[in-house]
């Protein structure tokens, strides 16, 4: 029986429309569950939502639900070159008939021409997006100051546009999606599971994800593997947003740091960056179990697993869950470095030749 029904009531109050087209599947991972010595499952949501899906779509409902209330006709959403998220708000706002506006942001540094031209950049060029330019890298605010200062002359061009906003000063509205995801994950399996491992970078799906373990599965520990930001500049995310989703949600008290667990471990050489433990945690899954992961995210959330496990923070025997976030939208922009990775060598080894 679910608790805090009044954090529940709260998130079914907002407006929402409907993106994902269906539950996302539950699977067991059988012969990873043999080599880790774990009982270990997957949550599906790389397939959740159009082109290429993601984790993102859950939390879209509730962006899009409130620019729909809204009467918007206009879209605009910052993120790196390679972004999920950007792309996925791009192929939503052609479903509700909105013009999207992507701001791509030039967060990792590499000449390679398939990083600027290909995966989600290509994509959001077949979805008929908007696409301009945000030069300064990591610069949340920067960033979202350049989509409001674009949202006046939407504005006095008699645009109604609404803006999905990425720094830490506002409420995580998407951060509801995976309290959903939460019930929806209560339906498929009652038995709750020990541990549930999931990204941490923009952080609404962590926060999210641990809000929905609070309510339906309280026993469980929820870590969050940095994706983007080192551990210590992680938690001071996690601490701001939290606090605005709890008074997003009503409740003051709701969420606190303690319920938060993060790890690091497999986030060098940085965001956008594929490093040896995020490649051997693509290998390990690919080659197990058939499913491909993507280097920017699920890898590095993936790894999180095979190390804890290692280093006993997560039990042997134990029943654990890895949210598949999603991301092979932008995996051949990184065609280079996964070539490298089958071949061995380097990047610049395998470029060089």
């Amino acid at each position: 029986m679910p608790q805090h029904h009044h954090v529940l009531n709260a998130i079914n109050a907002m407006p929402r429309v409907d993106i994902l087209d269906s539950t996302t599947p539950l699977v067991p991972l059988k012969q990873l569950s043999d080599v880790l010595d774990v009982d270990l499952w997957m949550k599906r949501d790389d397939l959740a939502g159009p082109s290429f899906g993601g984790n993102k779509a859950r939390q879209l409902e509730f962006y899009f639900g409130a620019a729909v209330a809204e009467g918007a006709d206009t879209i605009l959403i910052t993120g790196a070159v390679q972004s999920n998220f950007v792309r996925l708000a791009a192929a939503v706002a052609v479903r509700f008939g909105m013009q999207a506006i992507l701001q791509l942001e030039q967060r990792v540094a590499t000449a390679d021409a398939l990083y600027h031209q290909s995966g989600n950049v290509l994509l959001n060029r077949i979805l008929g997006a908007e696409i301009i330019s945000y030069p300064e890298g990591e610069d949340e605010s920067g960033a979202d100051d350049a989509l409001y200062a674009r949202v006046e002359e939407l504005r006095s061009a008699g645009r109604k546009p609404y803006v999905i906003p990425l720094g830490e000063n506002k409420p995580p509205i998407g951060a509801c999606g995976y309290v959903r995801a939460a019930g929806e994950l209560a339906e498929q399996m009652p038995k709750p599971f020990d541990t549930v491992v999931v990204a941490s970078g923009s952080a609404a799906t962590h926060i999210g994800t641990v809000a929905g373990m609070k309510i339906y599965f309280p026993s469980t520990s929820v870590i969050g593997s940095c994706v983007r930001r080192s551990l210590p500049l992680q938690q001071v995310r996690l601490a701001n947003l939290t606090e605005k989703f709890n008074e997003l949600v009503g409740s003051s008290d709701f969420l606190a740091d303690d319920d938060f667990h993060l790890w690091d471990g497999a986030l060098a050489p940085g965001y956008g960056k594929l490093g040896p433990i995020a490649r051997d945690a693509m290998m390990l899954m690919a080659r197990n179990e058939g499913y491909i992961l993507d280097p920017v995210y699920t890898a590095k959330s993936f790894a999180a697993v095979p190390e804890l496990i290692r280093a006993g923070r997560i039990s042997r025997g134990s029943r654990v869950l890895f949210v598949n976030t999603g991301g092979l939208g932008g995996l051949f922009a990184y065609q280079t470095d996964l070539a490298a990775m089958i071949s061995g060598e380097t990047p610049e080894e395998q470029t060089g030749k």
